[in-house]
């Protein structure tokens, strides 16, 4: 079992939660897309694999992940969330505006700026999404 897939599972079973084996096929098919999926996008490829699998417990199982902070919703003006894995309690996203790629980047500039802000708000922040909009390399070059 991959580190993401372990962790997510953990995430489940150390909340008290059963680790049952649709959940456990939604989670190896949720980290096998490297997230940044649609609920509707992953119902069809969990099906593929698993057609028992329906829709709602789909559903149910990335609302269970969302509440436990091991993955987040994100709406990028498309209408429908996509859900995106929160490994180490954070997500970096840059998006175009013109194009809207979205560029993943796993350095974390905002160590300061979390601290900081717990400081000056008496909040334990316990992860975060960090983005950053503007035109990428083609569109600047197009």
């Amino acid at each position: 079992m991959s580190d993401q897939v372990e962790i997510l599972s953990l995430a489940v079973t150390d909340s008290g939660y059963r680790l049952t084996s649709a959940r456990r096929a939604i989670i190896k098919t949720l980290v096998g897309t490297g997230g940044h999926i649609s609920a509707d996008e992953l119902v069809v490829i969990v099906r593929e694999s698993s057609p028992q699998i329906g829709r709602m417990t789909v559903y149910r199982t990335l609302d269970l992940l969302a509440e436990l902070g091991v993955v987040r919703p994100i709406y990028q003006g498309t209408g429908a969330a996509s859900y995106i894995l929160m490994s180490g309690g954070s997500h970096h996203h840059m998006i175009c505006n013109r194009c809207h790629d979205v560029i993943e980047f796993d350095h974390c500039t905002a160590r300061e700026i979390t601290k900081q802000l717990s400081e000056l708000y008496r909040f334990k922040v316990s992860s975060h999404l960090l983005e950053f909009h503007g035109v990428c390399q083609s569109c600047l070059a197009g």
